[in-house]
């Protein structure tokens, strides 16, 4: 059976296709495969852009392994299954009148998949999902369940946090979380010059701060969303439906298909598409707020920067645009986030900008994508794990102030590669 990415981009035939409903069975699938001598990764809902899921060897699926199965209110801690998806966590969240610090602006992934590729938000006191953990269950290559956090096997908890699959087989996480809370949303379009003058003072002025460039165009897009106490005074459905999903989904993918075939109208529909524009401002629930629809697909590249250097790098991406005559029909998205943990979070020790690149489903990336990477390494970006990239070991080992332990926990937890697959040979050697 083929299995395929969210994307189309990746796609593996498995030897084997298991659905483990317990960590016991995952367990005992690792021990199986270990003896036939096969490969095992687990799939998320392929929602990375990479080959990151992708085996020859056992496939294992996570939908089986799903939902919460314990809730500590005196730690504030929440445990879900591996499968469990964020769109899962939340509703259940809410129920419980609980809720993460942060998240991402989507949320069909797998909470171990999400986790393990370096998923983030922007602002806040932690961005990451991976830095919102207090503890991991796995199962290393020896087919062993173990259960670790910051007091039981440290180094592993640290490394399989943002481990890529490659240290163990993700089959539970216990979460932090916090009373639930509202988000006051205010969404404004903003010149090109202003963002880049006032992005610093935004992020220190709001909890949260995502922005959108259109490039070809002098326009962005600023939400801050701020932490409230006024009551939910949402969108109304009318207008939630309108912009969220007949223009933001349906409207723009026409659009997209029809640059598509027509990219020499991209800098005119990108104008046009910037003129109409305009403010809005509610405030809901936090998943509410942080998570949008996103029906198009598309292809995504995505750095994170030194935080000092992000506007100017973001200034040189448009030069770099420019010059070459690339038509980019999607806009290059800015957040912000602190520094993080773990040890292969593409945040580790260091403020950060993330400036994400992204184009159409039936655009070739490749030109613009290998050509903007450039730029980003010359200033000492680090590429999302689940997103696309070219970089390999020997060149990412130097910018992380940890690789080597990572390194040597995973010799540790699968010194027979039993968890390899070929990207994770390419950017972990």
């Amino acid at each position: 059976m083929t299995w395929r990415n969210w994307s189309g981009l990746a796609t593996a035939d498995p030897a084997k296709v298991l659905a483990p409903a317990t960590p016991e069975q995952v367990a005992e699938a690792v021990r199986d495969a270990a003896r036939s001598g096969l490969r095992v990764r687990m799939h998320g809902t392929g929602h990375s852009f990479t080959d990151v899921a992708v085996t020859d060897g056992v496939h294992l699926q996570p939908h089986r392994l799903s939902g919460v199965v314990a809730v500590d209110r005196r730690a504030m801690t929440v445990t879900a299954l591996a499968g469990t998806t964020l769109h899962e966590l939340n509703a259940r969240l809410e129920a419980l009148g609980l809720a993460l610090h942060n998240m991402g602006d989507v949320d069909p992934q797998t909470l171990a998949g999400a986790v393990s590729t370096g998923t983030h938000g922007t602002g806040g006191v932690t961005a990451s999902l991976s830095g919102q953990l207090e503890a991991l269950q796995l199962v290393t290559a020896d087919g062993e369940l173990r259960t670790v956090d910051r007091d039981h096997d440290p180094e592993l908890f640290h490394a399989a946090r943002v481990g890529l699959g490659a240290v163990g087989v993700i089959t539970a996480l216990t979460f932090r979380v916090e009373p639930a809370f509202h988000l006051h949303a205010v969404e404004q379009p903003m010149a090109w010059e202003e963002l880049l003058e006032r992005h610093s003072t935004l992020v220190e002025g709001h909890h949260h701060v995502d922005a959108y460039w259109f490039p070809h165009t002098d326009r962005c897009l600023v939400k801050t969303n701020d932490r409230t106490l006024e009551p939910p005074a949402p969108l109304s459905r009318r207008r939630a439906w309108v912009e969220d999903e007949l223009l933001s989904n349906t409207a723009f993918g026409a659009v997209d298909r029809f640059t598509t075939r027509f990219p020499r109208t991209v800098p005119t529909v990108n104008r046009l598409t910037a003129r109409g524009w305009g403010a809005r401002e509610y405030v809901d629930l936090s998943h509410r707020v942080f998570v949008a629809s996103r029906r198009v697909v598309f292809r995504e590249m995505e750095y994170s920067l030194p935080r000092e250097q992000g506007m100017a790098v973001l200034r040189e991406a448009r030069r770099l645009i420019e010059r070459q005559g690339w038509k980019v029909a999607w806009p290059v998205e800015i957040r912000a986030t602190p520094p993080d943990e773990a040890w292969l979070s593409s945040t580790y020790g260091r403020d950060s900008v993330y400036l994400a690149f992204h184009v159409g489903q039936g655009v070739d990336h490749r030109p613009y994508f290998t050509g903007v990477e450039r730029l980003l390494r010359e200033h000492d970006g680090r590429p999302h794990w689940g997103k696309l990239h070219t970089r390999t070991a020997a060149d990412l080992a130097p910018a992380y102030p940890r690789w080597a332990d990572f390194a040597a926990v995973r010799d540790r937890a699968d010194p027979e590669r039993l968890f390899a697959n070929d990207y994770v040979e390419r950017v972990l050697g």
